[in-house]
């Protein structure tokens, strides 16, 4: 079998495998229904943000979640800012509101976001009474210009969330807040702001359309994972993981999907809702989505290596298995069909030009109709997105938008393969840093 060859049925299985993936997480996102309230009283809550140089939001945020969730106290990270961030969290603890801060300092600060929640756990920890029930305790981890839903400890508390005492975590749904911003950069024209626009309405898709339906599927595969932000932990599930290594979050630069593999290994179960939610800023910019989106490839990367743990582990159903070695695969996967696609149309590409005519005889004898069916299966698997989108989470969208918003989710999700290629080379070379996100203060404002 030459290259070729290869490469056309790898791309072949590559793509009939996906196809059939996308199909049976379409059907749990479509019987979802919405999860029963609880009562929060009987549980402490304790909310932990994270920061680095977030002046611009971080007041805001405080005083929004204070608002909102009056009894519960906020834990405040401040990892060596240079800016007014502990500045504005002072101010705000001397106006009363419940506020902790936990200052980092160089040369400790700034060495990954799971070290600097694992500062705010240690001094929670030396904050609580002795005979807390550790049970009752709740973090819930939100970024600095994280906006909870207002149900958010109600849904919690319910009979799917905490309220079943084997559940050690729960990650709720992510919504993007600026979706809907009409101008989203201000002076810099029509096209640059359409452009935005969309890329924030793609982000928001992403979060609350595939990837809402893997973890509803997880539900049934006991394999759903948490998020950076929006996810709540059970202080005894910290503990317990903590006391593998005396801190609850790794060090990989997907911190949160390393916590929750731990839990899982720790024998907790994680949840996931989509009744409760956070909203965060989504990213205008593409440069900066991709810097991002590369940090939670190499991320998923690193934590490959508690794959024969998972096998071992009797915590994890076959399927279970199965379902997290396909996520932990999935760069990989695409590094390689990046080539497994990109060669046969090359090849294809090579023909056309070096003997059109039969190029021709290919394309009107069948060929035509079979490279129509592969691009129509290669787009639509992601172009269903858009329709289902609106019918679940945006019924405001029109028909239109809502399948131009799935096309553009196929152009999107391109991408990945570059990121994977560049998260992969950053793994080879052991480049282990980090770039930080900016915010933009006019979200925070509106």
């Amino acid at each position: 079998m030459s290259l070729l060859d290869l490469s056309v049925c790898l791309s072949f299985v590559l793509g009939v495998g996906f196809l059939g993936y996308v199909g049976v997480i379409v059907t749990g996102f479509l019987r979802a229904r919405p999860d029963a309230p609880g009562d929060p009283s009987g549980y402490q809550w304790h909310f932990v943000v994270p920061c680095r140089d977030e002046e611009a939001v971080i007041g805001t945020t405080l005083d929004h979640l204070h608002r909102r969730f009056p009894t519960a106290r906020l834990w405040v990270v401040d990892d060596h800012s240079v800016d007014r961030t502990a500045e504005v969290v002072r101010a705000l603890g001397d106006a009363g509101l419940p506020v902790h801060l936990v200052q980092r300092r160089l040369p400790d600060a700034r060495t990954g976001k799971g070290d600097a929640l694992n500062a705010a756990y240690h001094a929670l920890e030396a904050w609580l009474p002795p005979g807390t029930d550790p049970d009752r305790v709740v973090l819930t981890v939100v970024d600095a210009d994280g906006r909870p839903s207002p149900n958010l400890l109600q849904v919690l508390s319910g009979p799917a969330s905490f309220g079943d005492p084997a559940v050690g975590a729960v990650q709720v749904e992510v919504r993007m807040s600026n979706r809907a911003v009409a101008a989203p950069l201000p002076g810099r024209g029509r096209t640059a702001n359409a452009r935005a626009r969309l890329l924030a309405r793609l982000q928001d898709l992403e979060f609350r359309g595939p990837i809402s339906a893997m973890q509803i599927t997880r539900r049934r595969t006991g394999t759903v994972n948490v998020g950076g932000n929006g996810q709540a932990n059970r202080l005894s599930a910290l503990r317990q993981v903590a006391a593998e290594t005396g801190d609850p979050w790794g060090r990989a630069l997907l911190e949160d999907f390393e916590l929750g593999l731990r839990m899982m290994l720790a024998g907790r179960r994680n949840g996931y809702t989509t009744t409760a939610w956070v909203e965060q800023e989504a990213l205008w910019s593409v440069r900066q989505l991709l810097t991002q989106r590369v940090r939670w490839a190499q991320g998923s990367m690193q934590c490959a290596r508690y794959l024969p743990r998972i096998w071992r582990s009797r915590e994890f159903s076959a399927l279970g298995f199965l379902e997290v070695g396909y996520f932990m695969a999935q760069p990989w996967l695409q590094v390689v069909g990046l080539f497994a696609y990109l060669l046969p149309i090359g090849v294809f590409g090579y023909h056309a030009w070096a003997y059109p005519e039969f190029t021709a005889d290919f394309l009107s004898h069948g060929g035509a109709l079979l490279l129509s069916l592969y691009l129509v299966l290669g787009v639509a698997e992601f172009a269903i997105w858009g329709p289902l989108y609106r019918r679940r989470c945006e019924r405001d969208i029109g028909r239109g938008s809502a399948l131009g918003y799935g096309l553009a989710l196929a152009v999107y999700a391109a991408g990945t393969y570059l990121v994977a290629v560049r998260a992969f080379w950053r793994l080879l070379r052991g480049n282990r840093g980090w770039h930080k996100t900016a915010r933009t203060a006019s979200v925070a404002v509106n």
